[in-house]
């Protein structure tokens, strides 16, 4: 595994496995690795010829207030990790590598990036859309591995990837969760022991949802509503939101039909939890 820091270096690599005829496949993180970030470089692996992960805590997605300085980083942990997943690449640029001067230019979506997450963090997919752009742009032609499990954010990528014609295939990897149905995070480690025993519920408010649909219901109200109780009966959360959106582009959709995903945000004392689950209610 060859650990570079510049853009330049990471290009050339690239460059030198596409003229070698080798497939690439890209895992863009901000680190804190834990084994659903494992399970994206582990299917890049599988599935590519040359694998290259990303860590770089991006300065841009991180509102006012929020925990960029905070946020979590072992580098040493995340390069042993990737090592054992079989990463041949990591590129870990600082700030003044990938942006040597404040970013005039932003990505910028329109709908998909004003709700949910967007309402609660206005300028996060701004930055996260630029970010990712310029990490294909340095990759180029490859495969990237985007985890289900921030939804909202995998579909503007996807979105994203197709309006610029980047020659990108963004690829799909199921949440991975822990034995308790809490999607893993980087972010869970911020829990308490209390919050920690709490946390499950956004899951099973999910679950209550799809299993509501799968038993027949076709308006999202009472759907929203049963997951929205669910979290009420945990008083240690506070739920953000509630919602069942069409798949495809979390538009709002009633009666219910089609590819579906029910999406979560709940905080539980300081720390904020998102989730999501799919179901497909067969169309006539």
């Amino acid at each position: 595994m060859r650990v570079v820091e510049t853009v330049a270096e990471a290009r050339a690599e690239l460059a030198a496995a596409r003229r070698a005829g080798w497939d690439v496949g890209l895992v863009p993180t901000m680190g804190s690795l834990h084994a659903g970030h494992r399970s994206l470089i582990e299917r890049s692996v599988a599935e590519c010829e040359l694998s290259v992960t990303t860590i770089f805590v991006n300065p841009l997605q991180f509102g006012a207030g929020e925990d960029l300085d905070a946020y979590p980083r072992d580098l040493e942990a995340d390069l042993a990790m990737a090592r054992e997943a079989g990463v041949d690449l990591v590129l870990v640029p600082s700030v003044e590598e990938m942006f040597p001067r404040p970013a005039q230019t932003v990505v910028r979506l329109d709908r998909l990036a004003a709700e949910l997450e967007g309402s609660a963090r206005p300028t996060h997919f701004d930055g996260v859309a630029t970010v990712v752009a310029k990490l294909f742009n340095i990759a180029g032609p490859c495969r990237a591995y985007f985890g289900e499990k921030d939804y909202q954010q995998l579909v503007i990528v996807e979105v994203m990837a197709a309006d610029l014609s980047f020659p990108i295939e963004v690829v799909r990897c199921p949440t991975v969760r822990e034995a308790d149905g809490l999607a893993m995070s980087s972010r869970n480690r911020y829990l308490d022991a209390a919050e920690r025993e709490a946390a499950p519920v956004l899951f099973a408010a999910l679950r209550a949802g799809v299993d509501l649909i799968e038993a027949g219901e076709r308006s999202p109200g009472p759907v929203e509503a049963a997951m929205a109780e669910v979290v009420a009966a945990e008083p240690r959360a506070a739920l953000d939101y509630a919602v069942v959106r069409r798949a495809a582009d979390l538009a709002p959709v009633s009666p219910l039909r089609g590819e579906l995903r029910l999406l979560g945000a709940m905080r539980l004392g300081k720390p904020r939890l998102i989730d999501n689950l799919g179901v497909e209610v067969p169309v006539a």
